[in-house]
């Protein structure tokens, strides 16, 4: 739920806050029946499902023969490549002077100049890959994380998403006949898409986002965004959370807004994810923040970026429940083992007694160490789990009762 890894490229900030904060002009629209034949496809590929929706597809770089885990990331300027993925390969990189921002620093970045990502049937040649470390990104999400794909392929394809099928389809850009239904947004985009939303809350607002196909989450909000506006009463519930990025750890709030409104699409009590956006990786006053995957992977989409156009129509998950489990921890894949990081104090966790470190070996009779199947597990919030642990090369049995953070957390009876 946390990848905010970016490559963000510097904007100019020509609006001020009452344009923040004004109603959008920004075009969205359904869309008629379309009798055109859609083009065929210039190549078609499954892709593979992460928590929180992030997209997984595998490619390989010039003409090396191993297959690679890249993610599909709307939310990336560029396209990049794991630091020790490119030492294995032998790829050559050379200092650029150039910078990256995430949500915990800033970082200078070596590139790979004039390279081939090879995708099943499509060759997309004369990329430079930035690189970067993803260690972190892999064990956070149990997978070795070898790039992520972002503007450099985007920019070059109409790419249609079907969540429905794990399935990605490409097509060379221009008009496309896009199906029956839906609707059209039209973002604008600078490297990065920007689309106009509207959020209720305390108040109702309408503000630029960030499209983030990389983003595990829902929604994610600048504090300084928040603050300014007056979203929340002065008794909204918000929990501390963790998040890993650029630059190392940074401290989040969760909560839920009542509503949001992306073009025709509404949506209630959505989790809503709030940090201080130090390094401004928001562009803020420019935006409010990002739209991430767990919130778009509820449409098939089709990604226009030649026309800016993002065409959405809901899929089989569009009513799925949000998940609003809160339990105080994060999860990191240590080779076969799965460690508890980051154990929030006060949280259901700390309550139960998990620490860092802890070695998790089940989580409801749930052997095996997949770090993704234990996160469906913690999805119950009112659930109690039985999970058993290594601490201090002792095993241990603990109780946890996973939170909601929609509602109060009681504290522990004396």
């Amino acid at each position: 739920m946390n990848k905010m890894y970016k490559w963000v490229k510097n904007m100019v900030l020509f609006t001020c806050l009452g344009g923040l904060f004004s109603m959008s002009t920004q075009k969205t629209f359904a869309l008629p029946a379309n009798n055109k034949k859609q083009p065929a496809p210039l190549a078609r590929f499954n892709f593979h499902q992460l928590y929180g929706g992030v997209i997984v597809i595998r490619a390989a770089i010039d003409n090396h023969s191993d297959s690679l885990n890249f993610i599909l990331d709307t939310g990336s300027g560029g396209i990049s490549l794991d630091s020790s993925t490119a030492n294995e390969l032998n790829i050559a990189t050379v200092p650029s002077g150039r910078t990256i921002r995430g949500i915990a620093g800033v970082k200078q970045v070596n590139f790979a100049y004039n390279h081939i990502l090879k995708l099943p049937g499509l060759l997309v040649d004369s990329l430079d890959f930035h690189i970067n470390d993803y260690e972190m990104l892999s064990g956070v999400y149990g997978l070795k994380i070898d790039g992520i794909i972002g503007y450099s392929f985007f920019r070059r394809f109409i790419v249609n998403i079907n969540f429905d099928e794990d399935l990605i389809l490409v097509y060379p850009n221009g008009d496309f006949p896009y199906p029956k239904g839906g609707h059209i947004l039209q973002p604008a985009i600078a490297s990065l898409p920007m689309q106009f939303a509207e959020v209720t809350d305390n108040t109702t607002l309408s503000a630029r986002y960030y499209i983030d196909t990389g983003a595990g989450l829902c929604l994610l909000l600048s504090n300084q965004y928040v603050k300014d506006s007056l979203l929340f009463s002065p008794g909204k519930l918000f929990y501390s959370t963790v998040a890993e990025g650029i630059g190392g750890k940074k401290e989040m709030s969760i909560t839920v807004v009542k509503k949001f409104k992306m073009g025709g699409y509404s949506f209630k009590n959505m989790p809503t994810y709030v940090f201080d956006d130090e390094f401004n990786v928001t562009s803020y006053p420019f935006l409010a923040g990002l739209i991430g995957n767990d919130l778009l992977r509820r449409f098939n989409l089709i990604i226009n970026y030649g026309k800016s156009e993002f065409h959405l129509i809901p899929n089989k998950s569009y009513r799925e429940p949000f998940d609003y489990a809160y339990y105080g921890f994060n999860m990191f894949q240590d080779g076969v083992e799965v460690l508890i990081i980051d154990v929030i104090p006060g949280s259901p966790a700390a309550k139960a007694g998990l620490k860092d470190n802890d070695i998790i070996l089940s989580i409801s009779n749930k052997f095996g160490g997949n770090l993704q199947d234990y996160k469906n597990i913690l999805q119950n919030p009112g659930s109690k789990v039985k999970m058993v642990i290594i601490r201090d090369k002792t095993i241990e049995e603990i109780q946890l009762k996973i939170g909601d953070f929609r509602k109060k957390i009681r504290p522990n009876r004396k």
